[in-house]
């Protein structure tokens, strides 16, 4: 059927042909995007307008105004219709009778309404009072009666905004601003809300509105293009739903992704993100020029009477070479020729970051399409400007955002286009990887004065993930990539070799500190072995931290610093000359000893719990106090069953671990017997804090058997079943033979829930292994849980049984 029949269909059979040509419409494969929205928004416009007809007979001075994305002429399937009855008021009476003619039969189909009933006088000063109404006026389009009517409001409204734009545009900005502190940015969200979020449809909208102006214009390059795409989005995600929402949710985006015609969600949340850093961009750009255009204006009258009369003298202060700053932005120098200075990009870039102001607009398109590749490998000048702009801090996202808007990093940066908005579907990851890799150099540029070779720190970071939307593991792509891209920046082959040992191994030490026991020396000796030398150890340490303080707040705190901390000075002694076997072992706190004193006098477990926003010892505070949970020592007279015990009780209490540690501690001379001593982090999933007397109890009951710990929690489960959301990745269970000489390491993987240890516990127990000592982490929903474990006479467990005991712990997370 063709869209005029579809449109005869409507007219001919009233509200019920309407819905079925909408329908048919909306289950047309052959039309999506652009002209499905302008064939929904006709095909409404003529049932409107017959409606209109037959309820306006005999009326004069009224008119049907569609506003509002509707009045753009953009209908998604399930968009609300944004319509204003426009009268004269000589007939009110008349009027509200054509308003329920109009507004019911849109109810009754199901369709969202957001209507009003107004004279242009009132639809003026409503405008002038509320700014959402005056921006959805700006649309405004004539659907039927008395066009003259609507024409004059257009013109009025359009007139208003532009007398009262310097006033009404910094409110706008600030609507603007507060939107995306709430919605996030869309750029970025792994769920993002396609409207709201900064640099969604909204703001895309705000852009209309500022060119409407007349004060400014926002960059047009792609913008009508990234609009569109975000638009087809929405279309999609409202036919996968078949709801009105705006907000990508997780379980929703493989169907629009296919419903796109794309290859997965990856592609889907790709052109989600590129779209959404252009309009984002584009509002940087355009609300700079507004504020310096209201600057502008505000000061020209003083300047004229100053001046006598005469055109004010723009100050330019030199920069660099061929860079200068105007009006709070870096722009090209008069003499500057971008077609015979390939490092000018760079140069220009490096001196805005150091100066914390902007890259203008006109430079950079400047640059980007006169200026010549930089030769290979880069000269030195090109090499140290690059570092220069990452060592800049925070200003460093900024102008790197803006070279990147005119594709200059990539041309600089090959390698680069693979990273580019790629999202990382991990709930501990803030940013895409491109976006990550830069606030890592943010990060680390903290740290150049601990480092003797901040350039190659800096360098690393931007490159330390390189290697993601490569197959297998992004490290080991990262290494080949790193190492291309170190030399053709210009790095001599020591360096070259620096830098790619850095992204081979920029996960190894706070993997290792979370989940490898730090005592066997076997542990410190393959971590020497990988890192080779003192001062990559030291570069290799400050990268570990920029990077998990630009992953997310879950990717670091005091007790991982610690950890890693205590891993690097025992790595030194090693690559300074001292056998691993003879470091110094973490001796027990006074109040470790007077507990496991405790525990082995009175043969039962001895707890102590209490709350801990402090660092570690021997690790500087920072600022403000951090919270770090609570802290609950044990120490147990060493007996089987300890750990599933420990984390049974803790799960029927509802104690979340957040980290875990259990070893064998070794007691003073004359004192019979063993401990072991846990040290684990736990928060309260609701309410309070338990009563240290109640958990003692508890455990003794456990420990003795007269607790059933495992009934207790599925009693609890049965009573209270978890709410279905996303599925997780099914649970990964490894063995790690070279990790210990000393004990067989065995490492789970798994979403976290509450009673997994306790799982885990009782399912090692039932393999007849003994838990020597444990690294227990949580990241976000992800549970990383390293476990030492040795056969009954105390010894590595054998290849075979070791898979055997991992292949049946993995099928009983899965069960």
């Amino acid at each position: 059927m063709t869209g005029t029949d579809v449109q005869k269909e409507a007219e001919d059979s009233g509200p019920s042909g309407y819905a079925a040509a909408r329908l048919r419409l909306l289950t047309e494969e052959t039309r999506s995007g652009p002209p499905r929205r302008a064939a929904l928004a006709e095909l409404t416009d003529d049932w409107l307008t017959g409606l209109f007809a037959a309820g306006a007979e005999g009326l004069r001075g009224a008119s049907l105004v569609a506003v509002g994305g509707y009045g753009r002429g953009e209908l998604s399937p399930r968009s609300d219709l944004d319509l204003l009855l426009l009268h004269d008021g000589s007939d009110t009476k008349a009027v509200a009778a054509l308003a329920d003619r109009l507004w019911y039969p849109v109810w009754d189909l199901g369709l969202d309404l957001d209507h009003s009933v107004r004279t242009p006088v009132e639809a003026r000063k409503t405008a002038g009072e509320d700014l959402k109404v005056q921006l959805g006026l700006l649309d405004a389009r004539h659907i039927a009666g008395d066009l003259g009517l609507t024409a004059g409001l257009r013109t009025a409204v359009l007139a208003d905004w532009r007398n009262q734009a310097p006033k009404r545009l910094p409110e706008l900005q600030e609507l603007c601003a507060e939107r995306a502190e709430r919605q996030g940015e869309l750029q970025y969200l792994l769920e993002p809300d396609l409207k709201e979020a900064r640099g969604g449809l909204r703001d895309a909208t705000a852009l209309r509105a500022v060119a409407a102006s007349w004060l400014a214009d926002a960059p047009r390059e792609g913008l009508a293009d990234a609009r569109r795409r975000l638009l087809d989005v929405r279309d999609a995600l409202h036919l996968a739903t078949g709801r009105a929402t705006d907000r990508l949710a997780l379980q929703e985006q493989d169907q629009v992704a296919a419903e796109l015609g794309l290859l997965d969600a990856d592609t889907l949340l790709r052109q989600v993100y590129e779209a959404a850093r252009l309009v984002s961009y584009a509002s940087d750009v355009t609300w700079r020029e507004v504020g310096r255009v209201l600057r502008s204006r505000a000061v020209r009258p003083r300047l004229r009477a100053m001046l006598g009369g005469g055109k004010p003298v723009t100050e330019r202060s030199p920069l660099a070479e061929g860079v200068v700053e105007q009006d709070g932005e870096v722009v090209l120098a008069r003499a500057a020729r971008p077609e015979r200075d390939p490092v000018l990009p760079l140069r220009a870039a490096a001196a805005a970051a150091q100066a914390g102001l902007p890259l203008s607009l006109h430079a950079v398109r400047r640059m980007a399409a006169a200026t010549r590749p930089v030769s290979t490998p880069w000269p030195a000048e090109a090499r140290e400007q690059l570092v220069t702009l990452l060592g800049s801090g925070r200003p460093t996202v900024e102008v790197w955002e803006a070279l990147e808007a005119e594709g200059l990093i990539t041309r600089l940066l090959p390698d680069w286009e693979r990273v580019r908005c790629r999202p990382q579907r991990n709930a501990v990851h803030l940013w895409t990887v491109d976006r990550h890799l830069i606030e890592t150099a943010v990060q680390a540029s903290e740290f150049t004065r601990r480092v003797s070779r901040p350039d190659l720190l800096l360098v690393a970071a931007l490159l330390h993930d390189i290697g993601k939307g490569w197959p297998g593991d992004h490290s080991v792509a990262g290494e080949i990539i790193a190492k291309d891209v170190a030399a053709r920046i210009g790095f001599d082959r020591h360096d070259v070799a620096v830098v790619a040992t850095l992204v081979r191994h920029h996960l190894l030490l706070v993997e290792t500190a979370t989940r490898r026991d730090l005592e066997d020396p076997a542990t410190v000796r393959s971590v020497a072995e990988a890192v080779g030398s003192q001062g990559t150890l030291e570069l290799l340490h400050a990268l570990t931290e920029a990077d998990a303080l630009a992953t997310g707040p879950a990717a670091w705190s005091s007790w991982r610093g610690s950890l890693v901390a205590d891993l690097v000075k025992r790595v030194s002694a090693v690559l300074a000359g001292e056998a691993p076997d003879h470091l110094e072992e973490g001796a027990p706190t006074a109040e470790q000893e007077r507990l496991a004193l405790e525990a082995a006098a009175t043969g039962s477990p001895v707890l102590a719990l209490r709350a801990q926003t402090e660092p570690p010892a021997g690790q500087e505070p920072s600022g403000d106090p951090e919270p770090l949970g609570v802290e609950l020592l044990i120490a147990v007279p060493d007996q089987p069953h300890v750990l599933p015990a420990v984390a049974g009780v803790l799960a029927m209490h509802r104690l979340t671990v957040r980290t875990a540690e259990l070893r064998s501690l070794t007691l003073p001379d004359g004192v019979d017997g063993s401990v072991l001593l846990l040290d684990w982090r736990v928060a309260a999933e609701y309410g309070s804090l338990p009563q240290a007397a109640r958990l003692r109890a508890d455990l003794v009951r456990a420990l003795d058997g007269s607790l059933d710990i495992a009934g207790r929690l599925a009693e609890r489960d049965a009573a209270y079943p978890r709410r279905r959301g996303v599925v997780a990745p099914p649970p990964r269970v490894s063995v790690h033979p070279a990790a210990s000489r000393l004990a067989t390491v065995i490492e789970v993987r798994s979403q976290d829930a509450p009673g997994l240890l306790f799982r885990i516990g009782r399912a090692l127990e039932d393999a007849s292994v003994q838990v020597r000592s444990a690294h227990v982490s949580t990241l976000g929903a992800n549970a990383v849980d390293a476990f030492y474990v040795t056969g009954p006479e105390g010894a590595p467990l054998p290849g075979d049984e070791a898979a055997s005991v991992a292949r049946k712990l993995e099928e009983t997370l899965r069960g």
